[in-house]
């Protein structure tokens, strides 16, 4: 069975299993971070199921996941509405010949900017420290807006520090030149605060990035991880997937055709995680 929204035989709808969307590849340090998130997900929602997938990954290996759950709630962990939440998981579930409640990406939003604050503090941010919110480039639009959005949120919550988007890629100032800005307008202490939950290629060429454009003063938060914030924010956003979702027509292939309804929005994406944002 498909994970649709079936009813049970009793006539009642089973909770959806909570299933993060990674981007990237499921190389090891991405796995083990993904694994202590859904733990973490786990502990403040007991009873909830939680799956992982990525994006990288073929649309087979999303068939065989939600073939094995009665229902699911797809939750991007990507920080904009971008290509990878217009494109490229619709893409991945036609390909997977499934549907699925999609949830919103998860920025951006209060918790999240409250989750970099954190992560910033930990590596040793001091109050007036200007930041670069280091973030996957992209050429979308919503996606820059996204990004330039949760800069302000975390000026906001670090008490109207200064914070520059920088790209990774298209799309913006590069974080070397958002660094160098920040340097024109006086500030000699600068954060990096990075857009990424796991470690991984993205978190590696920020880190890149950072050093190159680094002195001594320079501060470089973690990968988001399993922060407090970020766990509430995953299950805001399944929970409002889950309360927004339409009663579903019963689960599995047609008798007309035998094929497979698929539930997406938008044609397929471009590969490599900068496609993703």
């Amino acid at each position: 069975m498909t994970a649709h929204t079936a009813a049970r035989t009793d006539g009642t709808v089973p909770v959806p299993a909570l299933v993060a969307v990674v981007p990237g590849v499921p190389e090891p340090r991405s796995r083990d971070a993904v694994t202590a998130l859904l733990r973490r997900v786990r502990a403040l929602r007991p009873g909830l199921r939680t799956e992982a997938v990525w994006l990288e990954e073929r649309g087979t290996r999303l068939a065989a996941t939600l073939d094995r759950l009665p229902a699911a709630v797809l939750v991007p962990l990507l920080f904009t509405r971008g290509p990878g939440v217009k494109h490229a998981i619709p893409a991945l579930l036609a390909e997977a010949g499934r549907r699925a409640p999609l949830a919103a990406s998860l920025g951006p939003h209060p918790l999240l900017a409250e989750a970099l604050c954190g992560r910033l503090v930990e590596s040793g941010h001091r109050a007036g420290d200007a930041v670069v919110l280091a973030a996957p480039g992209s050429l979308d639009p919503e996606s820059t807006a996204g990004t330039q959005h949760t800069a302000d949120l975390l000026s906001a919550r670090l008490g109207g520090a200064p914070v520059l988007p920088g790209h990774l890629g298209a799309g913006g100032p590069s974080v070397p030149e958002a660094v160098a800005e920040l340097r024109r307008r006086g500030h000699r202490r600068i954060g990096v605060a990075g857009c990424f939950v796991t470690p991984g290629a993205a978190a590696d060429s920020c880190a890149v990035a950072a050093a190159a454009a680094a002195t001594a003063d320079a501060v470089l938060a973690q990968p988001l991880g399993a922060h407090a914030s970020l766990i509430r924010l995953l299950l805001h956003r399944y929970d409002q997937a889950h309360v927004r979702r339409a009663p579903a027509p019963r689960a599995g292939r047609s008798a007309r055709t035998g094929a497979v309804a698929v539930a997406t929005a938008g044609p397929g994406a471009g590969h490599g995680w900068e496609a993703h944002y």
